[in-house]
């Protein structure tokens, strides 16, 4: 299955990533993606940083960049941090302004409060309208009760994520594999749809996603449902649901 987009990747501003945008999108253009999603991590909250991580107004700045860069169309967008409660670290006037947002716990900025109280903050990033991606739910370190988080998503349209650097380093995320293939199991279920993302944050790893592709098919996921397969389809989906925000 060819893919044509890359909803997850990191450039310089992220603190820990190593490349531009140019240099990454100059890579996903070589690859033959259609689509490359920038979404540098926010700062998080003191004593809970993501450090390095840019300020408010640089993402507020985007729209000085262009959209289409190489061939490619370019959407700019953040990797937001989940905190405990269920709130983001980006502000509404920055996330409104986004073409795409993905929402992800990381343990700098999240302690685990169980898998009660890390449902009801998941819960409420999905009720959140400007976050479009649930990033690499996954992990064992907060668990979460799957089924009341892929049914809600189901109502409100948010896409779920396989992150391929879940793969990538055996301890970042404890049972990532097994976690998947429950949530794409509900995902299936309810017609949730998914989104492989790179995480890459070096330009080698650009639109690589060769485990969660072997995830898809062992769990006989329907292709339909992943937003990569079209950059046109990824585009039209994350307009339409902004769309039903705007009223």
């Amino acid at each position: 299955m060819h893919y044509e987009a890359d909803t997850h990747t990191h450039t310089l501003a992220s603190g820990h990533a190593y490349n531009t945008i140019m240099e990454m999108v100059q890579s996903a253009a070589a690859k033959g993606l259609k689509a490359l999603a920038i979404t540098d991590h926010t700062r998080g909250i003191p004593g809970h940083a993501m450090d390095g991580a840019p300020a408010d107004v640089y993402f507020r700045n985007m729209h000085v960049i262009p959209r289409e860069l190489c061939g490619i169309r370019v959407l700019m967008g953040a990797e937001v941090n989940i905190l405990n409660g269920g709130s983001v670290d980006l502000s509404e006037r920055a996330l409104k302004g986004l073409d795409i947002a993905i929402a992800s716990i990381h343990r700098q900025c999240y302690d685990d409060e169980g898998i009660e109280k890390n449902t009801a903050a998941m819960l409420k990033v999905i009720e959140n309208p400007y976050v479009d991606i649930l990033g690499h739910p996954d992990g064992s370190d907060w668990p979460l009760d799957y089924e009341q988080l892929v049914a809600r998503a189901a109502q409100t349209g948010t896409i779920f994520e396989l992150n391929e650097n879940s793969y990538r380093d055996p301890g970042l995320r404890k049972n990532c594999k097994e976690n998947q293939m429950t949530y794409l199991a509900l995902c299936k279920k309810y017609g949730v749809p998914v989104a492989i993302g790179s995480d890459a944050h070096f330009m080698d790893v650009v639109g690589q996603h060769e485990h969660n592709e072997v995830t898809l098919k062992e769990a006989d996921f329907p292709m339909e449902l992943v937003m990569n397969t079209s950059a046109e389809k990824l585009i039209n989906y994350l307009k339409t649901r902004k769309a039903r925000f705007q009223h």
